[in-house]
């Protein structure tokens, strides 16, 4: 149903801003592709990886519902970091802490994926696990910013980044998530590495888009002056 309304949003964009319409299609799927990868690869997130794992050690009811929080404590205090960054070290540039996140969540992905890792090590991937839930505000933030200039462009480009994403969340982890695979779950871990993967390449593609983007229009303003 979707795809079909979004096809005809863009179809509208057609000639604005002197793009065709296929091309504004592939500036609003990159940051939809953005989010989608963000969404499905911020972390373990719902799946009780961790109370799981923890259940499989042997650990008890108190310390299987209270040692998760700890990662819960940790996306906090990254989601601060990331905003505090984001405003001042990196100048409002967006892009630097989803890379950031996208890189260490594929370390702690592909370690708990290879699963015979060090206890230690394995008590660190589930605990920064949920790092990259910060992202979320930035990616909506920055698309924001990309479209400020067209109030029509921006209302699109936001729901189908909300919509696509949990389009995708509602059935991908009915596949690499499966309870039976507990407390492992390789399938998941691995495509959570691919995500992030996807997640980073998207990030620098729209950085380079909206460099050039905005060169185009700078050019475009000298000529007419």
């Amino acid at each position: 149903m979707f795809s079909g309304y979004l096809m005809a949003a863009v179809y509208r964009l057609d000639g604005k801003n002197g793009y065709h319409g296929w091309q504004w299609l592939f500036i609003i799927y990159a940051l939809t592709l953005l989010y989608i990868f963000f969404n499905n690869g911020s972390g373990y997130g719902s799946q009780p990886a961790f109370q799981l794992w923890l259940k499989s050690q042997g650990y008890g009811v108190a310390a299987v519902n209270s040692y998760p929080t700890l990662a819960s404590a940790v996306a906090v205090v990254f989601t601060l970091l990331y905003a505090w960054s984001s405003d001042s070290v990196f100048r409002g540039a967006r892009w630097p802490p989803v890379v950031f996140a996208g890189t260490v969540l594929i370390v702690l992905n592909a370690s708990l994926a290879a699963w015979e890792i060090p206890t230690g090590w394995k008590w660190a991937c589930y605990v920064l696990g949920m790092m990259g839930g910060g992202i979320s505000g930035l990616t909506f933030a920055w698309a924001h910013e990309i479209c400020s200039e067209d109030h029509e462009e921006r209302a699109l480009v936001v729901a189908t980044m909300n919509e696509m994403a949990y389009v995708v969340q509602a059935w991908l982890p009915l596949i690499v998530w499966q309870q039976v695979e507990a407390p492992r779950y390789r399938k998941g871990f691995i495509t959570t590495v691919f995500l992030n993967v996807g997640e980073i390449a998207m990030a620098l593609l729209i950085r380079f888009l909206h460099r050039r983007e905005k060169a185009q229009k700078a050019r475009r303003v000298s000529v007419e002056a």
